[in-house]
């Protein structure tokens, strides 16, 4: 099966294999902010987006990165007392919407703290051009920080790991355009394939549920995900902030989302693992925002590893896998034909 006995790729599973350890994220706030908020494309950002919403208290712009990373390595160390490896993430905003050499500063600054091993950078993906890919894939060769070495799973190494996260959110144009992102899908699709040619390890976040879209929109999304060099992918349902814009959309015409209970989102989760690539990690399947963001949640005060746990159990009951459904099962660890009897094209 897939790693830790799991019946899909979690990342975690990722980040032991690949580097013998766990290792964990610290955010961090270097102040950076989006194309559609500032005018460049488009002005008060994505609809159903508060980033105070998500990032913890001691990632703030007001801190230096040095004490960012000191306070975050406190937080997490009090959950994972196990962990020697962190990397720096810039999540909030668009953290490569700057130029170059401020770029090179801000993710220089994080990689020179002693317990920091890489970096893992949240954007846009109009928000990337030549030259800063250029630059990344010269840090993760190597070529960037001389004498930078760090140990990883026993093991030294000289250079920092380095992902790229793209917030894509939905692959349809019409609700890329709704939400105000400012950009279409062929743009998502040329800055992974960029980003993955350069070989960087290439991530990318969506959101289930936004408006317009329904469960089989959601479905199909599948094979263009599939088609995308990605290393990882996150999921997220859509969840209604308090004071956005998404919140006024959804008292307006509730009828325009689809919203789903907890045991239906974990079977509708089931069905996207079934027909996404067996290689692709899950990063992430599900959100989870404080409760003083969310007006209210159809789903009470679960936690994600509560409903990582129901999905194991529902993967189960349901003696499916991650990648089951796809026509072509090569690289599935279970892909002999007498084990998949009920696969089905996706076209």
């Amino acid at each position: 099966m897939f790693p830790e006995g799991k019946r899909y790729n979690t990342f975690s599973g990722y980040y032991r294999r690949t580097y013998g350890q766990r290792l964990q994220k610290l955010v961090i706030d270097a102040g950076f902010t989006c194309p559609n908020r500032d005018g460049t494309c488009g002005r008060g950002g994505c609809t159903y987006c508060n980033n105070d919403a998500f990032h913890p208290g001691y990632s703030t712009p007001g801190k230096s990165i040095r004490t960012q990373i000191d306070e975050g390595i406190g937080f997490h160390r009090v959950r994972y007392r196990g962990v020697t490896g962190y990397l720096a993430y810039f999540q909030p905003y668009s953290n490569t919407y700057a130029p170059l050499e401020t770029l090179r500063r801000l993710y220089c600054e994080a990689l020179s703290h002693p317990e920091i091993v890489g970096i893992t950078i949240g954007t846009r993906p109009d928000c990337v051009d030549e030259e800063k890919l250029d630059f990344l894939a010269d840090l993760r060769e190597g070529r960037v920080l001389e004498g930078w070495q760090r140990t990883l799973g026993g093991k030294v190494i000289g250079a920092p790991l380095v992902t790229l996260e793209y917030g894509i959110e939905s692959c349809y144009d019409k609700t890329l355009s709704r939400i105000n992102r400012g950009h279409g899908f062929a743009i998502a699709q040329q800055a992974v394939r960029a980003t993955a040619e350069r070989g960087i390890d290439t991530g990318a976040h969506f959101i289930l549920g936004l408006p317009g879209e329904t469960v089989q929109m959601m479905l199909q999304e599948c094979s263009l995900i599939n088609d995308l060099p990605l290393t990882s992918v996150k999921f997220h349902q859509l969840q209604f902030v308090k004071g956005t814009r998404m919140e006024a959309e959804h008292d307006a015409d509730p009828s325009e989302f689809v919203e789903m209970d907890l045991p239906e989102y974990l079977d509708f989760m089931i069905d996207m693992l079934e027909r996404l690539r067996p290689d692709l990690w899950i990063e992430r399947i599900a959100g989870e925002m404080p409760p003083r963001f969310v007006r209210s949640s159809r789903w009470g005060l679960v936690r994600n590893f509560e409903i990582l746990r129901m999905l194991d159990r529902r993967l189960e009951e349901r003696d499916t896998w991650q990648g089951r459904l796809l026509d072509d099962m090569a690289g599935c660890p279970m892909a002999p034909d007498d084990c998949c009897p009920d696969r089905q094209s996706l076209q």
